[in-house]
C-alpha cells in the first residue's frame, strides 16, 4: 500500500478546472495506474481526498495498492518546470502493520454521510431513497454509529471540557461541508438518462481524535474507505500523531 500527496497549483486554470469537478479528479487519479485496481470489494481500492488548507495550499491525497505515477497531473495542474518533485509517495504498509490496540491518533476523514428515507408516497417494503444528512449533529452521529464496526472509537472528552450538555461528548468536529452536483459522462449514465446522469453528494470533512480498538478491521477501513461516494473523493481517513498529553 502507498500514501501519496500531490500539491495542486491553483494559480493555473487547469488546476482550478480539475478541482471544480470530482469526476475529473477521479479520472486523473485512475490515470495514475497502468491497470485500474479492482473495485469489487475483494481487496484494497484507490481512495483519494482533496484538502484545502488555506488559499495557497490545496493537497490531493491518494491511498492505493500500487505506486502511482502523477506525471500527467504535474504537467496539467502542478509546477512542471520546478526543481522540486511534483509529488511524494510513502510506503504505507509498514505503518499499517504497526497499528496496535489502544493507539491514539488525530484523524481527518472526508465522507458522504447518508441515510435511507421513505417518501410519503412510497409503500412499506418498496425501495427507499438515499438522502444526505444535513446538520453537523446528524453527520457526527453517522460517524459515531460506524466507529465500532470500523475498528476504532472516537475519544470522549472529560466532562469539564464539554461546552454543551449534549452533542459535545467526543473529540470530533465537522470542519467543512460541501454540497456537490455534477453530471456523469453520458456513456456511464443509466439508460433513459434525462437527469438520471446527475450526481448529487454532500462531502463532509471530520477532524478528531480516535483510539484503535481492532487493528485488523481498522486497517481495512484505512485501505477500503468508509461510507459511500468513494469514487468522488469520499471515504479516505488519514492519521496524524497526537500533540500534547492525551485526555481520556
Amino acid at each position: 500500500m502507498y500514501l501519496t500527496r500531490f500539491r495542486v497549483n491553483t494559480a493555473r486554470l487547469e488546476g482550478r478546472r480539475l478541482l471544480g469537478s470530482p469526476h475529473r479528479v477521479h479520472g486523473a487519479v485512475n490515470a495514475a495506474f497502468p491497470t485500474s485496481p479492482s473495485r469489487d470489494g475483494a481487496g484494497p481500492r484507490v481512495l483519494w481526498r482533496v484538502d484545502r488548507n488555506g488559499i495557497s495550499e490545496t493537497l490531493l491525497y491518494i491511498v492505493s495498492p500500487g505506486r502511482p505515477d502523477l506525471t500527467h497531473l504535474v504537467e496539467q495542474a502542478g509546477w512542471p518546470a520546478s526543481d522540486e518533485p511534483g509529488w511524494t509517495t510513502f510506503a504505507y504498509t509498514d505503518f499499517l502493520s504497526a497499528l496496535r490496540p489502544g493507539d491514539t491518533w488525530g484523524f481527518r476523514l472526508t465522507a458522504n454521510p447518508v441515510h435511507n428515507i421513505r417518501p410519503a408516497h412510497v409503500k412499506e417494503g418498496e425501495r427507499t431513497k438515499r438522502a444526505a444528512h444535513r446538520t453537523p449533529r446528524h453527520q457526527m452521529r453517522w460517524l459515531l454509529d460506524r466507529q465500532e464496526k470500523a475498528g476504532f472509537e472516537i475519544v470522549r472528552k472529560p466532562e469539564e471540557r464539554r461546552l454543551l450538555p449534549q452533542g459535545d461528548e467526543h473529540e470530533l468536529v465537522v470542519r467543512d461541508q460541501t454540497p456537490l452536483q455534477f453530471r456523469r459522462p453520458r456513456a456511464r449514465a443509466p439508460e433513459k438518462t434525462g437527469r438520471s446522469g446527475d450526481v448529487q453528494i454532500t462531502k463532509v470533512t471530520f477532524d478528531g481524535r480516535l483510539r484503535v480498538t481492532d487493528p485488523e478491521v481498522f486497517r481495512r477501513t484505512l485501505t477500503h474507505g468508509l461510507g459511500k461516494a468513494k469514487a468522488y473523493g469520499c471515504g479516505l481517513m488519514t492519521l496524524a500523531p497526537v500533540r500534547g498529553k492525551e485526555e481520556a
